[in-house]
């Protein structure tokens, strides 16, 4: 270096570090979305795979049967007469050794972090997880079990007391086999118990509120009799459940099996 040179060293602006800035921002408001959908992704995957284990599980369960039958219209109880008492007679056929507990991962959706509670014991938003809740039997998914879902009565005859599960209007498969469903690829076995009435866990609506918790075209996994699952938009008129009626054309499932 020669006597009296200096060695400058040019800083930024700041112009130029605002101008640095508002790339870094706009590329990551460029990025956030993709990231963003590609967990969405990833988590509707993970579910599909457990409904694809726990659809699995039931049907092996079922061929282990003598009847083939999910249900028992003379039985005191039934598990697949209720939505979520399944789970205690195919958790040995998805792994499961020990009793139901939330950290079973095949019967948790990684999306199920809220529920809504349609009781007057449990109502409106809850930010909690379904499979967490013990009186929901820690699944975050239920099977299709229309029709009978009520307390059971009782009738006397001479041979004893047939308990008979009472009937709903709701449309499902409780209580009739499954090589008996005529249309086994649309007829849902298993389902996210949003799209029950419907609302989602993977595309919910906001603001979070049971006055803002059920809408038309939700989209939830499904598992149907034939053991595919699919991700589909759930048909809500707006007055009654989901699963009380079969939905209009447009529509790939039915809750029938009919």
């Amino acid at each position: 270096m020669k006597p009296g040179t200096r060695n400058h060293r040019r800083a930024f602006t700041l112009i130029e570090l605002l101008a640095v800035i508002a790339i870094i921002a706009l590329l990551a408001a460029l990025l956030l979305p993709v990231i963003s959908a590609t967990k969405a992704k990833a988590l509707r995957t993970i579910c599909l795979n457990n409904l694809h284990q726990i659809n699995l599980g039931i049907h092996m369960y079922l061929d282990d049967q003598a009847n083939g039958s999910p249900g028992n219209t003379n039985a005191t109880q039934s598990p697949f007469v209720s939505w979520t008492d399944y789970r205690q007679l195919i958790n040995a056929y998805t792994g499961i050794k020990a009793a139901s507990s939330p950290q079973d991962k095949v019967f948790a959706c990684p999306a199920d972090t809220f529920y809504y509670g349609m009781s007057h014991n449990d109502h409106g938003y809850v930010p909690q997880p379904l499979h967490a809740q013990s009186n929901y039997a820690y699944t975050s998914y239920a099977y299709n079990a229309g029709r009978f879902t009520t307390g059971s009565r009782t009738n006397a005859t001479t041979n004893g007391t047939i308990y008979i599960p009472a009937t709903t209007n709701d449309f499902g498969i409780a209580g009739q086999t499954l090589d008996s469903v005529p249309h086994p690829a649309r007829t849902v076995l298993i389902a996210e118990m949003p799209a029950y009435e419907p609302y989602s866990w993977h595309q919910p609506k906001r603001p979070f509120s049971i006055d803002n918790a059920t809408f038309n075209d939700s989209k939830n996994m499904a598992g149907f009799v034939d053991g595919h699952g699919s991700y589909i938009k759930m048909y809500y008129n707006g007055q009654k459940i989901a699963w009380a009626y079969n939905p209009p054309g447009g529509y790939f499932y039915q809750w029938s099996g009919d």
